[in-house]
């Protein structure tokens, strides 16, 4: 069975993903308890098929500013859909090793965001400098992998860091413990995949779509510079 793209999502499914991953995230930390994905019994059977997720927390403070609280998820189909976005939604909360495990006092304070992810894609080119060509900020994730070495980056992270395909590359590298240029070595494989961000707008508020490349736009680009394509 074929994995979920991220294209085939509506916004209503995208939505629901979040309200599970929140759901999970409470159970687990107030209760001890698993959620288990055959309660969902009412879903569409697209939510039932193989598919990737990343769950990344966010806490926010008095003032409204966020920072990184957790975010774990899968980059191969090893579940379904709705059980990876549970699976993630608990990880992140919890087993994060940069962080301590998500308190019962914190839920009131966290921002719940779910992306899907596509199955990654081998880049195979001659020329290691077209590499940055076939990147697009915005919809595409990275992942870099030599030997044991391996590490990825979301496709929120490069909008966010306002950073370019050069750069995104080069801390894609850097996160899987290799050098800045790793991607120039022929011996390191670098891997594409497309992601849809489903975030909370405030702790169990209202979920959107975060459209990246607006955002990318709005904070990074400058008058008269291109847009992503």
């Amino acid at each position: 069975m074929n994995p979920v793209h991220p294209s085939e999502l509506t916004f209503e499914e995208g939505v629901l993903l979040v309200k599970i991953a929140r759901k999970a995230i409470e159970a687990y930390v107030t209760k001890g308890e698993h959620v288990d994905a055959a309660n969902y019994a009412v879903i569409s059977e697209k939510l039932r098929r193989p598919g990737m997720t990343f769950t990344t927390i966010e806490r926010i403070d008095a003032t409204g500013r966020t920072s990184l609280r957790g975010c774990i998820g899968f980059l191969a189909p090893v579940y379904s859909l709705i059980e990876s976005t549970i699976e993630s939604a608990i990880e992140a909360a919890v087993n994060d090793p940069r962080f301590p495990p998500l308190s019962p006092d914190e839920l009131g304070e966290i921002i719940v965001e779910v992306t899907v992810l596509s199955n990654p894609v081998s880049v195979v080119v001659e020329d290691r400098w077209q590499i940055p060509s076939m990147i697009i900020i915005g919809k595409h994730g990275l992942v870099a992998e030599k030997g044991w070495f391996k590490g990825t980056l979301l496709p929120v992270v490069p909008v966010e860091y306002c950073w370019d395909e050069e750069t995104f590359l080069a801390e894609t590298c850097l996160k899987a413990g290799l050098r800045p240029d790793c991607w120039l070595d022929k011996s390191t494989k670098i891997y594409i995949y497309e992601g849809r961000v489903f975030r909370e707008k405030a702790p169990s508020g209202e979920i959107y779509e975060r459209d990246m490349y607006n955002e990318y736009e709005a904070s990074c680009k400058k008058p008269g510079d291109a847009r992503p394509s």
